[in-house]
């Protein structure tokens, strides 16, 4: 067990799963003033209004993002009554604020001492506070990152599923979620169930969720608050990249080979994308050829 200031890492455990199974670490972010109520609120009045997002918490699974039931409240009563209000809320990109960002690096740091090793390049650190009332839902979903989710107070359940099972999420789903970036959430049906593994998060305790595993989350009976540090490496951005590439190629009528399944084409496929992109900021002076990832 090798002790850090904020995150407690296994070293076995992190050296048999990341970056590509979920497991449990320990954290020492609980009771941290940051994450008070009162805190949490004159954060949400620092960020802009498009980083933050609140809804009815009393979702489905498979819940289309764009029919989410808004809860009839301000933010700050959000904040306030979320107790009691049934509602769910995020504070995306809380690295705007310095005290956040010094937290959010603080805490990365502990991780990169072990994650340099397996999956370098480190970088694009992104913060996401979510700040939930008892039972409520977020939905079946992606996410493009490296992700500890570490929960501060109140328990949830988190439940993972493999992130290579093409059953749950296809290859031309992930090529068009990196190509165009659509909403992350995904069809979910009632058999997806007996694939998932359920992680019960207690705080005090932190989950590492691989780049494009599948999951959702259920919040137990009491408000929940957790903290979500998200960062890049090498391996992610090339994923990316390829899934990008092949959604090209399908936009020529050609069948690429999924990403994965031939590391020849696979290293071809980069060095042509980075190649492209390359030419098109030397020719325009933008490189905006790939798209955020």
């Amino acid at each position: 067990m090798a002790n850090a200031d904020y995150m407690v890492v296994d070293v076995p455990v992190f050296s048999r799963a990341f970056p590509e199974l979920p497991f449990i670490i320990e954290h020492r972010l609980a009771g941290h003033p940051l994450f008070n109520l009162p805190r949490l609120m004159a954060l949400a009045r620092c960020l802009p209004r498009h980083c933050v997002d609140y809804n009815a918490g009393a979702l489905a699974i498979d819940q289309d993002p764009e029919q989410a039931p808004g809860n009839g409240l301000s933010i700050r009563e959000t904040i306030a009554r979320i107790e009691e209000n049934a509602s769910w809320m995020v504070l995306k990109n809380v690295e705007r604020d310095a005290q956040y960002a010094r937290l959010l690096h603080d805490c990365l740091a502990d991780v990169r001492r072990f994650s340099e090793s397996l999956a370098p390049g480190m970088a694009a650190f992104e913060g996401f506070i979510f700040i939930s009332s008892p039972g409520s839902i977020t939905p079946f979903h992606i996410d493009p990152e490296h992700n500890f989710l570490a929960q501060i107070s109140g328990r949830k359940q988190v439940f993972m599923f493999d992130a290579r099972d093409r059953e749950l999420v296809s290859e031309r789903q992930l090529e068009r979620f990196y190509s165009a970036h659509p909403l992350r959430n995904l069809p979910y049906r009632d058999a997806y169930g007996r694939k998932a593994r359920k992680f019960n998060l207690a705080p005090g305790q932190a989950l590492y969720l691989p780049q494009n595993g599948p999951h959702w989350v259920r919040n137990g009976d009491a408000v929940s608050i957790s903290f979500s540090m998200t960062f890049r490496s090498a391996l992610s951005r090339r994923r990316s990249r390829l899934y990008q590439f092949n959604d090209r190629l399908r936009a020529f009528g050609l069948q690429p080979y999924p990403v994965g399944h031939s590391p020849w084409r696979d290293a071809t496929k980069d060095m042509v994308f980075r190649a492209t992109r390359r030419a098109r900021k030397w020719l325009t002076g933008t490189g905006k050829l790939e798209l955020g990832y």
